[in-house]
């Protein structure tokens, strides 16, 4: 028999259990009874409530990613465990991102002038289907969709997922009565089976099925008698004409096809070339990491593609590329990431025509454009009609777009893009509704057409082109430097009446603060000075700061010292501005600062914020970053809108002659990796570049002689201290990598100074991103084809540093990087910096938090723009490689 859940509080840290052991039809009834009655209390809330709810349930569904994404690979065997992560964070960050505004309850718009009103109501109970692909991430996705439209969700899992989708299901059930839903408004049955999903699909109570998972189960639901939103299968078709830029288009196609091992439904399973390009087709996939097959190898895996009733066979599906080649007897080097077949054929006989699931892609060949969308229409009708294509070509060709969106029945047809990212939507067009079910229209047998959201209804083809969301450069309004400018740069405030001064004791007890409260003094502005920043700072130092700002009300806010007086300071500043702020909203992690869930309004109204480094390194002064640790939780956290850019900055070298060697080397080496990161980043642009290149070599130039010489050679001394402030420039822009990732939880685990820990790492991270064919090339659109190896090649030529090709060039640079590191006496490894600095600090120690700190710096903030998409085993191996200093 079924439980009963279990009443509790609000107040109680655990959400009631609604559903478990549903065994028998009767348990199933009793358990919709359930549910139709929370459903019905809920669709009395109002939209503030409702949106409360989403908003609780989504941003637990982001924090608990990385579990459930183990979960899911633990229990199917299938996938990529770091891809599936993406999907969780994809399917809470995204649709909450799209949805939070959508106005859900009640009257949704009113046109007064045409007397025209229109008002939402709740579908009532609805069934999901969860498929084994994406088992986690449907489940999310789904039940935000129903938290969002106060309607309630069954799910049934499939029978090999079942435990993380209920898991996932759970998770979210559990935020949203937190946050004040019913207690049954979510709920599944945990022993799924046919007999027991037809019937909840049937049952006269379920009022809308939300359908993904196999043709079965698909058609199951659209013959139900009941509204349903599903999919159909996918067999997409990519073609690549003779006017498309071929690098982008196979790099499009491998970053697509490896995601996940090829199981998301979008991915292509086909590329048609036009007979023009063919050949340098197949060399690009070849060079990225492609295996094409000779005749009688694909005849052997062919055989092993389909089973005998003709579906995709479970065996291969989300499986390795490797993996899928010894089961059909083949030997294949491992670090193969797709499978090719070259075939002519596209008849129903071929398997290689039919979805696949997998990293195995057909190769066809056409005379021209025509027959190549003839070739791709035909593909579509063997499997995948209404669901999505693909078409590489110069978007200046808008007839060929024309005549390829004409000609294909598909609700989705992307140009330019990889398909199974640019098919969810959001990512590679970002007008294009982020969904993780695709509708294929009356083509697929499904009732909707689009990309399934909070309201789709009719039948809508979408031709989506790759147009990225707007780029910027922004710093300080006002930059002012060389010696002695804090006194001019200060004098534009004349007229200001109160400034508060955010500092450190050290700064404070030296004198330094002198330098600026001698010309706030000569010119009329009374002051306060708090001088209890710690490195580190936490939120109870931002607390007790308020609690002199908000009596004293400044209108000047003023920074002086290294990164933590800035970093206090732009969240006071944001505090003061900003009252009704929540940090836990500023502090939600993001995949594009362009599209962060939480919008800081501009600040400046009350306050200019001005910062004054008395370091070379952070570059803070310049950033729109914050590093701040949440005391109570335990949690350092990476601030970042561009909200928090300050008013104005002053780099005056006065304040940096006294800098002892070991800051002068932490700082420098953590200013020459923020340039070199922001180059080789997918986010940078040529009004990044520049600033790049410029820093990288000043820091050369001048780093070795300010930390030899010190205040003896002020020129040095001066010199760096633009250069960390013009890399900061050019990453507060272009944003980072990998090497800051793993600095900051190496050197959080360890007590390492940042810049120390950049150094002992940035060697390995830069051998692992100088490569033409990554195992992953990162998901963000500005990086068209891997390049990171071409661009570490032009910081070398531009250093003078000599060789001849690419290679040899990176070579160059890292014998620069190792020379640089030496005379700043850093050590060259982890292990001989703990011998020499920490030495109870052994190997078992550092082994024992390895995976502590893999799995944080994989979900660090600065991860996402690195130019190689790393996997945990990845950063594992340059963690280790760093600690015996191999590179």
């Amino acid at each position: 028999m079924a439980k009963t859940s279990v009443k509790t509080t609000k107040k109680e840290a655990a959400a009631p259990v609604i559903a478990d052991n549903i065994l028998t039809l009767d348990d199933l009834n009793k358990l919709i009874a359930k549910v139709k009655e929370a459903q019905n209390i809920y669709a009395t809330y109002s939209q503030e409530k409702v949106d409360a709810i989403f908003k609780a349930a989504a941003t637990a569904a982001d924090k608990a990613r990385i579990d459930l994404a183990e979960m899911a690979v633990a229990e199917t065997g299938m996938g990529v465990l770091e891809d599936k992560i993406i999907k969780n964070h994809f399917a809470a960050e995204y649709i909450y991102n799209k949805h939070k505004n959508a106005k859900t309850c009640g009257v949704v718009s009113w046109d007064k002038a045409n007397g025209i009103k229109t008002v939402a109501a709740p579908l009532g109970l609805i069934a999901g289907i969860v498929p084994t692909t994406n088992p986690t991430s449907t489940a999310i996705f789904k039940a935000l969709l129903a938290l969002k439209t106060r309607n309630a969700i069954i799910f049934s899992p499939h029978p090999r997922a079942k435990k993380c989708t209920v898991a996932a299901a759970r998770l979210v059930l559990e935020a949203a009565i937190q946050a004040g839903a019913p207690d049954s408004i979510i709920a599944w049955i945990d022993e799924p089976t046919i007999e027991l999903s037809n019937a909840l699909m049937v049952h006269p109570d379920i009022h809308a099925i939300l359908a993904t998972g196999g043709p079965g189960m698909v058609r199951a639901a659209y013959s139900s008698g009941k509204p349903a939103l599903g999919v159909g299968p996918g067999n997409t078709p990519a073609i690549i004409d003779e006017t498309a830029d071929i690098d982008m288009a196979v790099s499009s196609i491998l970053l697509s096809k490896t995601f996940d091992n090829g199981m998301i439904c979008a991915s292509e399973q086909s590329i048609v070339a036009v007979a023009a390009v063919y050949k340098e087709v197949k060399k690009e996939l070849a060079r990225r990491g492609a295996y094409l097959l000779n005749r009688a190898e694909a005849d052997k895996l062919g055989k092993i593609i389909l089973n005998d009733k003709g579906a995709v066979n479970a065996a291969i599906v989300g499986q390795p590329a490797s993996k899928i080649a010894a089961l059909a007897g083949l030997k294949v080097p491992n670090t193969v990431k797709v499978l090719v077949s070259e075939e002519t054929s596209y008849a129903e006989d071929n398997p290689y025509a039919y979805e696949k699931l997998s990293p195995i892609l057909t190769l066809y060949k056409a005379k021209d454009y025509a027959e190549a969308v003839d070739i791709a229409a035909a593909l579509i009708q063997l499997g995948g009609l209404g669901h999505t294509s693909v078409l590489y070509t110069d978007e200046r060709t808008q007839e060929r777009i024309d005549y390829f969106a004409n000609k294909l029945p598909t609700c989705r047809l992307l140009i330019n893009s990889p398909s199974s990212h640019g098919g969810i939507g959001d990512l590679y067009n970002f007008r294009l509704e982020p969904s993780l079910t695709l509708g294929c229209g009356s083509w697929g047998g499904n009732s909707v057409s689009g990309n399934v959201g909070v309201q789709h209804l009719l039948n809508l083809k979408t031709v989506a082109e790759r147009k990225e969301n707007m780029l910027w450069y922004k710093v300080p309004p006002k930059i002012y430097f060389k010696r002695g400018s804090t006194d001019l740069a200060l004098r534009e405030y004349e007229g200001k009446k109160r400034a508060f001064i955010i500092t450190d004791r050290f700064l404070f007890t030296s004198g330094a603060t002198r330098n600026i409260t001698n010309v706030l003094e000569e010119i009329g502005i009374a002051y306060e000075i708090f001088f209890e920043v710690q490195p580190d700072p936490t939120l109870s130092t931002v607390n007790a700061a308020m609690n002199i700002v908000r009596p004293y009300e400044p209108d000047l806010i003023i920074a002086l010292g290294g990164g933590s007086p800035m970093d206090v300071a732009k969240i006071i500043w944001l505090m003061y501005e900003q009252p009704d702020t929540k940090f836990e909203d500023i502090s939600m992690r993001f995949m594009d600062i362009r599209k962060r869930i939480c919008a800081i309004p501009d600040l400046g109204k009350k306050a200019s914020l001005v910062c004054i480094p008395t370091t070379s390194g952070t570059g803070s002064e310049v950033t729109p970053f914050s590093i701040i640790t949440d005391d109570k939780e335990h949690v350092k956290y990476a601030i970042a809108d561009y909200a928090l850019t300050p008013s104005m900055a002053i780099i005056d070298p006065d304040f940096v002659d006294g800098m002892p060697p070991s800051l002068t080397a932490a700082g420098g080496i953590d200013a020459l990796v923020h340039a070199v990161e922001a180059y080789v980043s997918i986010m940078a642009t040529n009004f990044t570049n520049a600033q790049a290149l410029e820093a990288i070599k000043q820091i050369f130039r001048y780093l070795p002689r300010s930390y030899k010489e010190g205040k003896n050679d002020p020129q040095a001394r001066e010199k760096m201290h633009y250069a960390a402030t013009i890399a900061g420039m050019s990453f507060a822009n272009a944003f980072l990598g990998i090497c800051h990732s793993m600095a900051h939880k190496l050197g959080a685990a360890f007590n390492i100074p940042h810049g120390i820990a950049n150094a002992l790492l940035f060697c390995q991270v830069i051998r692992f991103n100088a490569t033409d064919c990554p195992k992953k090339q990162a998901a963000f659109p500005q990086y068209k084809v891997p390049e990171a190896k071409k661009r570490y090649a032009q910081i070398a030529h531009n250093l003078y540093l000599g060789g001849k090709t690419e290679d040899e060039q990176v070579e160059l640079l890292l014998q620069a990087i190792a020379k640089l590191k030496a005379d700043l006496e850093i050590p060259g490894s982890l292990k001989e910096y703990f011998a020499k600095y920490n030495p109870s600090v052994k190997e078992a120690d550092f082994l024992a938090k390895l995976n502590f700190l893999v799995r944080n710096a994989f979900d660090d903030q600065c991860t996402g723009a690195n130019p190689v998409y790393p996997l945990m085993s990845d950063i594992k191996q340059i963690y280790l490689d760093a600690y015996h200093g191999k590179f």
